[in-house]
């Protein structure tokens, strides 16, 4: 027979203030709940921690009970199995919070996260690789496909500061391109025009012929999904580079 789970914790730190809830948790939650002998205990401490998980309880209660699990024989590479089994349902954000709770429990060091990592756990699209066209860009952006067949989709996203020179995609009927914002804080100015800000939800539609850029806010990252527009004999022209000044006017 499995030993007996005895806990005092809403006696000891509660007892006198909240004198039911302490009963509650101590004898019947702990008492009777975690003794009783249909699932075993380790089992329990897997539903316990992916049910925290998925509430979003990310503070010391989900620390001790990865602390049980531990105790209870869930080994890392079965805890690490459970977190990202249940980070496909409950979200990302969540199964990051989680790791790093576990790896301290588990004792090994945790990394800290770059600003690239916080960002990208902040959308839902790959942020990818540098972007090819860089040399068209001034600061550093990046390059994710997100559909190549059908309609061609691209994630961009660039690194605050970040923005790519003016350009013109060109056609003989049809083209142009769609921007929609899905993370971070940007903006799009056509020639001679204001510049319009870009929070996600925002869409920019480009007509053919229009010269343009579009860029991230000084202060924050920002990713658009590009879809260009089918047309007949297009192309992209790529032109000179938005000047620090211009740049240094944006609100």
């Amino acid at each position: 027979m499995a030993e007996k789970i005895v806990q005092t914790a809403g006696r000891d730190q509660l007892g006198e203030f909240a004198p039911m809830f302490a009963h509650l948790n101590d004898d019947i939650l702990f008492g009777e709940v975690w003794n009783e002998e249909n699932i075993d205990v380790k089992t329990k401490c897997i539903i316990t921690v992916v049910s925290l998980m998925a509430s979003g309880i990310t503070d010391s209660s989900l620390t001790y009970h990865l602390q049980n699990a531990k105790a209870h024989g869930v080994s890392k590479e079965e805890i690490v199995a459970i977190i990202t089994h249940a980070t496909m349902y409950v979200g990302w954000p969540k199964g990051w919070a989680v790791f790093r709770l576990a790896k301290e429990v588990w004792n090994e060091e945790v990394p800290e996260l770059t600003e690239k990592d916080r960002y990208q756990n902040s959308i839902c699209f790959p942020i990818g690789d540098p972007n090819p066209y860089g040399e068209f860009f001034v600061g550093q952006s990046y390059l994710a496909p997100v559909s190549t067949e059908q309609v061609p989709v691209f994630n961009v996203t660039f690194e605050p500061g970040c923005r790519n020179n003016w350009h013109i995609h060109h056609a003989k009927s049809g083209g142009g391109q769609m921007l929609i914002c899905i993370g971070g804080r940007g903006y799009y100015q056509e020639w001679g025009k204001d510049a319009v800000e870009m929070t996600p939800g925002k869409v920019i539609n480009i007509p053919a012929e229009v010269k343009h850029w579009h860029g991230a806010a000084p202060d924050s990252w920002f990713s658009h999904l590009a879809i260009e527009v089918a047309g007949e004999e297009t192309s992209n022209e790529w032109l000179e580079a938005v000047s620090d000044e211009d740049y240094g006017k944006l609100k």
